[in-house]
């Protein structure tokens, strides 16, 4: 229990998110110790990296002791290894968020480091090569090496580096090497089960932002419809509450959350009031109609689908009170968080293209889309053959919320899908997908989201326990509200007729 406390007070994350919080080594596992000393790791500077820094940092709570090495590739990927007293023989890596650059001592990255050193693990991270302090968002992205860091190459690197520095620590590589990521940490992790298949044995993946370019293609779409007729966030509650007013019971239960967003019919031009004179706070007005129907429909170019519109569900408001769709898809001052990536996109990451002066209203994306296509080439994880990760042994467990307003579920489901029919019947042995009803990006949100996802996938691995079933939290100021049972896809979580709507043991997974 006192770990558990420790876990939760010290991982900065959302407290309704998958993290690192219960998987411990066995009882009776063996521990490898240091057979070297931490200064005389500066002596591994070479060609490939250079080590700036090592330190012995003592015990801090219930954080063991451990060897903190700091190590520069060129041109400028920098690379974290946390090496423990007493070590499990593991490797975990987590990923990054955004365009990255993050600080490698940033608060919730160094929780997140503490965290797995608790656990014995030999930790590593990278900024992917750039510092978006000095470079925000896609600016860095005008050299082509930058560029290829972040896309790819940063990930290879920072896991090989941070198997050379344990061996030379501890006097052997890891037995085992787990990658956890969301987001662009998701997209990450793809990359490297395509790439990279012999870095890792169990990867993680949280809400990849996996077809980088459909979602520019998402974002650009959606705020040039929002440009023509404004929805303002105040709006948001009364579009949830018609969403859910129509769809909420359409899985057989009516609970707040929307468990199958596929059967959900509801039709913004039939279902929403609409206002027959001056706009008020009860109704829309036709062309705000008409955003809301462009966020939900598909994304044309030239006649193909460019990208997913999105499933209904993400409209609702979460514990904070504000809606899963404010900040991410819509913003009543400046642009939203998709929005402004992909304008930041449009100014910098376009080869050829170099304009800081571009604006996302006047992209056209029947011309221009095209634009986009090096950047695909570069930055997309959407290859669905891992014939090559599935065949060394590799796991992988991906999760996406239903809810999702920053990154689009839906391309996860048919990343999965186009994955099962490339690799077979048997892709559910090694490759399982887990939607979460009413969970935001990465965490959050009205559906139970908090789970340990080592205590999943390292059983997987290392013993052939596949995860059938994931027990998943909904926590609120510290209390447990609401449990549910997590099922791999196609599988969903139906209850059973009888017993509490807030208890996992009342639903049974169901094709």
């Amino acid at each position: 229990m006192r770990h558990l406390v420790f876990l939760l007070a010290t991982v900065a994350l959302a407290q309704n998110a998958p993290h690192i919080r219960e998987w411990r080594p066995e009882a009776g596992e063996a521990a490898s110790k240091p057979r070297s000393a931490c200064a005389d790791l500066h002596s591994l500077t070479g060609y490939e990296y250079s080590v700036l820094t090592v330190e012995d940092l003592p015990a801090a709570g219930e954080r063991q002791a451990f060897c903190r090495v700091l190590l520069l590739v060129q041109p400028e990927i920098r690379i974290e290894v946390a090496l423990p007293v007493s070590w499990n023989r593991r490797l975990y890596m987590f990923g990054n968020g955004g365009y990255a650059g993050e600080k490698l001592d940033a608060p919730n990255r160094v929780a997140h480091r503490d965290a797995a050193v608790t656990s014995g693990f030999v930790v590593t991270q990278t900024n992917t090569g750039h510092d978006a302090e000095k470079e925000p968002l896609a600016t860095f992205t005008v050299n082509p090496q930058k560029m290829a860091d972040y896309s790819f190459r940063s990930l290879h690197v920072t896991a090989e580096t941070a198997k050379r520095v344990a061996e030379a620590y501890y006097g052997a590589r890891p037995e085992r090497s787990y990658y956890n990521g969301c987001s662009t940490g998701g997209r990450q992790g793809l990359i490297l089960a395509q790439r990279y298949p012999a870095d890792f044995d169990g990867i993680i993946v949280g809400a990849p932002a996996l077809d980088n370019v459909a979602g520019r293609m998402r974002s650009i779409a959606t705020w040039q419809a929002q440009a023509k007729a404004p929805v303002r966030t105040a709006k948001l509650a009364l579009l949830a509450e018609r969403v859910y007013a129509r769809c909420d019971d359409k899985d057989g239960l009516k609970d707040g959350l929307l468990t199958e967003p596929g059967r959900c019919d509801f039709n913004p031009s039939r279902d929403l009031p609409v206002c027959s004179g001056e706009e008020t706070a009860q109704c829309f007005t036709a062309g705000q109609v008409r955003t809301i129907e462009a966020i939900y429909n598909d994304v044309m170019v030239n006649g193909n689908r460019a990208a997913f519109g999105f499933p209904k569900g993400a409209e609702v408001l979460g514990p904070n009170g504000r809606s899963g769709w404010d900040g991410w898809i819509l913003k009543d001052d400046g642009l939203a968080q998709g929005p402004m990536y992909a304008e930041s996109a449009l100014k910098y990451m376009l080869k050829g293209r170099h304009d800081p002066d571009a604006d996302i209203l006047k992209f056209n994306l029947e011309r221009d889309s095209a634009a986009f296509d090096a950047v695909g080439r570069l930055m997309n994880a959407t290859n669905p053959d891992l014939t090559r990760f599935r065949d060394r042994g590799g796991k992988i467990l991906m999760y996406f919320g239903w809810a999702d307003p920053a990154l689009n579920p839906r391309m996860g489901v048919e990343y999965y899908e186009k994955a099962q029919a490339k690799m077979g019947a048997d892709t559910g042995g090694f490759f399982r997908l887990f939607m979460m009803p009413g969970v935001f990006h990465c965490s959050g949100g009205v559906g139970p989201a908090c789970f340990d996802p080592l205590k999943q996938i390292v059983p997987w691995v290392e013993k052939g326990k596949a995860p059938e079933r994931i027990v998943a939290q909904q926590i609120d100021q510290g209390r447990v509200v609401r449990t549910r049972p997590l099922c791999p896809h196609p599988q969903v979580a139906r209850y059973t007729g009888s017993g509490s709507k807030d208890e996992e043991s009342s639903f049974r997974c169901v094709n």
